[in-house]
């Protein structure tokens, strides 16, 4: 019996096909590396990059602070954004959009200059999530009290459709072929879009999911990663409209990011204060890595894929008064970069 030697085997193994990440090492330990302070006050939501312009997006209150990746300092504010929640990128159109959830209206913003280029109104109540579609060429936001989604057209500046939903929208994402997925929080649902028909085509549950909130997406396996409440990340079949798996993640998600290049899931866990890191194994197998001291009230997050780095704000709580929410200390307000 001829025996083949392990270097052979391994070698030879190494060179059989194999998706991006599914069958890599871990990836090393993220941690954090640096704390990018911006102080102000108000509170915040999504964070978004512009890896081609090295730029950070992170939603503050009434304006977006605008953060160069390559030396880590701010270098402009988009302003006049009331209530904003979300930005999203448009590169093949060299704009930003913003979700402004006081106004129910979208500013457009040049990605290169960063000025203002117009404010669209006339969206659903309080837009939250907000994605650009590559394939329909439009901007979906996703509007919490009118339980709808809003169709803007970039070129003529203005709301064309609106899709109603079954419940509150969170988070979504665009697969590129012309497919939107968003999670519904109130009824522990995905709901699947044809963005070019301007419809809901598919709704599955994501039982056991509580609440799901932040979403990523694998679109090479089609898998899609919802966040929820119950301390679990469910991943969901795409193609087919079912759970495939869940994980263990920490209390208060709001935000997941996959990295196509390590097969690595990171959810920001904000009311425990840290990152899970989950890697990918197979299409349908996942096992948790680590679990990553961050800060209590970091919840939202944003991937620099190019980099590996990520990007989480957050600020100190005050104390609430009898009676009052707990507001943001005046100067806490910063961003945590995570990195090998």
């Amino acid at each position: 019996m001829y025996v083949i030697p392990l270097r052979a085997l391994a070698v030879a193994l190494a060179l059989l096909p194999c998706p991006a990440g599914l069958l890599a090492a871990d990836a090393p330990p993220v941690q954090v590396i640096k704390r990018i302070p911006l102080g102000g006050t108000g509170g915040w939501d999504y964070l978004a990059v512009d890896p081609a312009h090295h730029h950070l997006f992170v939603s503050h209150g009434d304006r977006v602070i605008v953060v160069d990746t390559s030396d880590d300092h701010v270098v402009a504010d988009i302003p006049d954004t009331q209530g904003v929640h979300g930005i999203a990128v448009a590169p093949e159109l060299g704009q930003g959009f913003t979700s402004n959830g006081a106004a129910n209206a979208v500013t457009v913003f040049d990605l290169a200059s960063l000025k203002t280029l117009a404010t669209i109104p006339g969206t659903g109540a309080n837009p939250d999530a907000i994605l650009f579609d590559p394939m329909s060429h439009d901007v979906f936001t996703f509007n919490g009290k009118a339980h709808s989604a809003s169709v803007i057209d970039p070129e003529k500046r203005s709301v064309v459709a609106t899709i109603d939903l079954p419940g509150k929208p969170e988070f979504a994402q665009a697969d590129g072929a012309g497919h939107i997925f968003v999670n519904i929080e109130d009824r522990a649902e995905m709901v699947q879009i044809d963005a070019l028909q301007r419809k809901v085509t598919r709704t599955w549950s994501l039982k056991p999911c509580e609440s799901p909130s932040g979403l990523a997406m694998d679109k090479a396996h089609h898998r899609l990663f919802s966040v929820c409440d119950n301390e679990t990340m469910v991943v969901s079949d795409a193609t087919k409209g079912r759970v495939v798996a869940k994980l263990p993640i920490g209390q208060g998600p709001d935000a997941v990011s996959f990295d196509d290049d390590t097969g690595t899931i990171y959810t920001s866990n904000g009311h425990s204060g840290n990152l899970t890191v989950i890697h990918q194994d197979g299409v349908n197998r996942y096992h948790v890595v680590a679990t990553v001291p961050t800060q209590v009230g970091a919840r939202t997050q944003a991937l620099d894929a190019s980099a590996h780095r990520l990007y989480l704000s957050v600020g100190e709580r005050s104390v609430a008064a009898a009676g009052k929410p707990a507001t943001t200390e005046a100067g806490t307000f910063q961003v945590l970069v995570l990195g090998y």
